[in-house]
């Protein structure tokens, strides 16, 4: 099955900055959404962060500051955690569709007719339950993983990477099928093994330019989003096309 070479990292991006060359307009368009997130929460938390170390530095020289920073914890955790993990889904689900068009731009090289539906296409009647159910599994079967040891977690967290776009593939082949959930997770976990250190280096490639995105204030956004968005569609289309043939 390895016979065939998997793409390095550095043919990965060369295979995106060829598939974006005169076409970046349309690549930011499509990621639109999460760049504008990415920019908005960097200055947003630089914000805080700095009201945050002014409020500690004020309370602290109050006699009282224990009993006020109390109340501003408990303030802070309150009516926060249902909305999150609503807000997470919903963030999770538009990256997913940009994950959707993406790959199948790279493997038409035809862009995207249109790019506000493709920025959404997982919410559209083919796929919204099923990559809503395979989010839901995914997270419950990491979560689980996760109380063993944070390891554990971080682990099936890789193994389960590619299974929302397991589940796309199987899908586009026979729309009238009915998917099997779990087995999209599993087909995951097979096409995963031996791999997840190759994608996990592949996120630590971004390292330094996410760190000077962050020095400025998350404008780098609007070409590192679309850019590390095709190379990991990149990867799950490299490693599909090689290793077709995986093992029940």
């Amino acid at each position: 099955m390895d016979n065939d070479r998997l793409k390095t990292r550095a043919e990965l991006k060369q295979e995106v900055k060829e598939l974006y060359r005169g076409n970046w307009k349309t690549a930011i368009k499509l990621n639109l959404f999460p760049i504008v997130l990415g920019i908005i929460g960097r200055i947003a938390l630089i914000i805080i962060i700095s009201i945050l170390i002014a409020l500690i530095s004020y309370l602290v020289s109050r006699p009282d500051s224990g009993q006020f920073t109390s109340e501003m914890n408990n303030m802070s955790k309150t009516g926060s955690n249902s909305g999150g993990i609503v807000w997470n889904f919903v963030v999770g689900l538009i990256n997913m569709s940009i994950m959707f068009t993406t790959i199948d731009w790279l493997r038409t090289k035809e862009q995207p007719q249109s790019i506000l539906r493709d920025s959404f296409s997982v919410f559209s009647k083919r796929y919204f339950i099923g990559a809503l159910v395979i989010e839901i599994l995914k997270r419950i079967f990491i979560f689980l993983w996760a109380l063993l040891l944070i390891v554990p977690g971080i682990v099936k967290n890789y193994s389960y990477s590619q299974a929302s776009y397991i589940f796309k593939d199987a899908v586009d082949a026979n729309p009238n099928s009915d998917v099997n959930y779990f087995d999209c997770i599993t087909r995951s976990r097979k096409l995963m093994n031996g791999r997840k250190w190759r994608l996990f280096i592949l996120q630590l490639s971004f390292l330094g330019w996410e760190i000077l995105n962050w020095i400025v204030l998350g404008l780098g956004s609007i070409w590192l989003i679309p850019y590390k968005n095709a190379t990991y569609a990149a990867f799950y289309k490299d490693l599909t096309a090689k290793l077709s043939s995986i093992e029940e």
